[in-house]
This record gives structure tokens, sequence and C-alpha cells, in this order.
């Protein structure tokens, strides 16, 4: 097996994965995109140490930690956004820039910023 089929692969994996991040406006999406990218990497991983023959499995088990780390992430993840969706409403990431509870800038007296 050639190393450039796989690496082609993770690519296009890694680089749809990245689009979706970049162009997502939920949550939930952007935290399956960031998977996808996890999982090009993981790709890569178990190709290279395919090619390079190597003994002691590097790279697998360095796939098994980052899925690992995968699974925590998108445990955590999920948490948050089901925790902002219940006190906000929404899972928009646009809407979610402002993370004060209860915060809006008042306009009513701009010296001071306090209601009046």
């Amino acid at each position: 097996m050639h190393l450039a089929y796989p690496a082609v692969l993770a690519a296009l994996l890694f680089c749809t994965g990245l689009y979706g991040v970049l162009a997502r406006r939920n949550a939930i999406l952007v935290l399956m995109s960031v998977e996808l990218m996890l999982n090009a990497v993981n790709l890569n991983l178990v190709a290279f140490d395919v090619w390079l023959r190597d003994s002691l499995h590097a790279g697998q088990a360095l796939t098994l930690f980052t899925i690992a780390i995968a699974a925590a992430e998108i445990g955590i993840g999920l948490a948050i956004v089901l925790m902002v969706y219940r006190n906000r409403g929404t899972a928009d990431v646009d809407r979610l820039r402002d993370t004060a509870e209860g915060h809006e800038p008042d306009s009513a007296n701009p010296a001071t910023g306090a209601a009046a």
C-alpha cells in the first residue's frame, strides 16, 4: 500500500472538518467537525506507523490515546453545549459571544453604564 492514499484521504477529512469548524454556526456541528479532524490525524498516525514498520507501534498507541482524549472532549463539550442551550435557548455559536448572564449594555446612561 502506498502512503499517499491514506495521507490524501486524511488531508481531505481534515479539510472537511476545518471547513465545518469555520463555516458552521451550530455548536454540535462544530464539535462533530473537530472530531472529524481528530480522526484524520488518527488515520495519519496509523498510516505512518504501518509505513515505518515500527516494532513498538508507537503510532497505534498514540492513536489509542487520541481516541480516549477525543471521547472525553466530546463528552465535556456536549455537556457544556447542553447547559448553554438550557440557559440561553440556543446553540448558535454567534449568539453566545456574551458569556455574562443577564449582562446587556445599557444605553440609557452612557457615562456610567448603569440603569437610571
